[in-house]
């Protein structure tokens, strides 16, 4: 759960820049020379699922595309802990015969990388619209310091920008494997900022829904399911899925809340919710993201007095078992309180996804990365990072957004507009 480089390790206003558009480009994974990125490589979710539809594509070609993909780059990268290459050949041949049935899978072909070895449950949603799940992607393994965020079946994971650090975690393989282009879609499981965390540091977008929404198995409630993606329209197409598949509480209402068509989303921004200690490299590249959005009329800056939460670090321990559990209470409703009011007349809070870049393999220090993101585990809310530029260190930065309860269309619509009006690469 800690996080980035100490004090130490930290050089005060360091120069910082945006990332030059474009269409999506696959990061190098240092150690391997694999070649120009395919089409395929690039291509969405979305895009792929329409190919398949219409007869372009063949599942069981987008799969093997795939496939090759993680044969040449997974031995440097270590996103997979297992790769299910016959389950998925037949998943895909599967696909194709719906399809030929006439099926209208809404992710067809999709290949899919599914966060560790019992994630498979969880994807049963996504199977049924038309995933192809590829294999098991890394986590924190037995005997692993938690630190290292990721254990694959060819060693530790890397973060596909920079080899000496970490993608973050604990859905490690996940991002990286969506990252690197080896699949355009992969789930994660939120409890303190797991997904958000390794998509800030992976340069993609990472969605946590409303606490509730979808099934957990987390007892404490602080975990949700979710979804890394190299496009926004991708995590969309993930959580209409999801959030709409049977046995779920559904989101019926998701008309009523989404956002009103070029009505710019009224925002707050703070750099550090009252309590935290971000780098200032990273606080500059998230506040030049939300100046670029506010410049383009996707949000509305809105004036006031900085936010200020309780640090939920005290709570959210107790709840997990570490800590005291008298903390709980008190931090919840100081904190839910200050969110409602901050919600009654905003749309988003905009931060930064985390305090620090992404630290190298021997570990964070006395950090917590997962300082600006854990707040709302304990709260419930939605939030999703998406990518804000890169930083000194040539690693992404994430800008993190938090709704309020049941409103991931309005963080959705913050995503495709950073996806046209902020420079990113994913």
């Amino acid at each position: 759960m800690r996080g980035s480089p100490g004090e130490g390790n930290r050089r005060s206003g360091e120069e910082v820049g945006a990332v030059p558009g474009g269409r999506p480009v696959i990061p190098p994974v240092a150690g391997l020379t694999a070649g120009p990125a395919t089409a395929l490589d690039a291509a969405s979710a979305v895009e792929i699922a329409a190919a398949v539809r219409d007869g372009r594509a063949r599942a069981v070609d987008v799969l093997a595309g795939a496939l090759e993909r993680i044969r040449l780059v997974d031995p440097s990268l270590g996103a997979f802990l297992e790769v299910w290459e016959e389950a998925a050949l037949a998943r895909a041949r599967e696909v194709d015969a719906r399809v030929a049935g006439g099926e209208p899978l809404p992710l067809a072909g999709v290949p899919v990388g599914v966060k560790g070895r019992h994630g498979t449950r969880s994807a049963r949603a996504l199977v049924d619209a038309g995933c192809v799940p590829v294999g098991a992607t890394a986590v924190p393994g037995p005997g692993t310091p938690w630190r290292t965020w990721g254990l694959g079946a060819h060693g530790r994971t890397v973060n596909p920008w920079r080899a000496d650090r970490t993608p973050g975690g604990s859905s490690a393989g996940s991002a990286a494997a969506v990252a690197a282009g080896l699949v355009p879609l992969a789930t994660g499981g939120d409890g303190a900022g797991s997904v958000r965390i390794p998509a800030a540091w992976c340069g993609i977008v990472g969605l946590k829904p409303t606490n509730g929404r979808l099934p957990s198995a987390d007892r404490t409630g602080l975990a949700a399911p979710g979804v890394l993606a190299r496009h926004a329209a991708d995590a969309e197409a993930w959580w209409r899925v999801m959030s709409r598949s049977p046995g779920r509480p559904g989101d019926r209402d998701a008309d009523v809340h989404a956002p009103s068509p070029g009505r710019p989303l009224n925002a707050v921004y703070s750099p550090d919710l009252g309590f935290a200690d971000t780098h200032p490299g990273v606080a500059a590249v998230a506040r030049g993201a939300v100046e670029r959005l506010d410049a383009a009329g996707a949000l509305r800056l809105l004036p006031g007095t900085p936010l200020r939460l309780d640090d939920p670090a005290p709570a959210w321990l107790a709840l997990r078992g570490t800590g005291d559990p008298d903390a709980v209470a008190p931090a919840r409703s100081v904190n839910d309180r200050r969110l409602a009011r901050l919600f009654d007349h905003a749309d988003l809070l905009l931060t930064p996804a985390t305090p620090d870049p992404p630290h190298g393999h021997e570990g964070p220090g006395d950090r917590y990365s997962t300082a600006l993101t854990w707040a709302f585990n304990l709260s419930g809310h939605p939030a999703i990072s998406i990518p804000a530029g890169l930083g000194e260190d040539g690693c992404p930065v994430g800008l993190q957004a938090v709704a309020a309860h049941g409103r991931e269309a309005s963080l959705l619509a913050l995503a495709r507009a950073a996806e046209e009006e902020v420079p990113w690469r994913r």
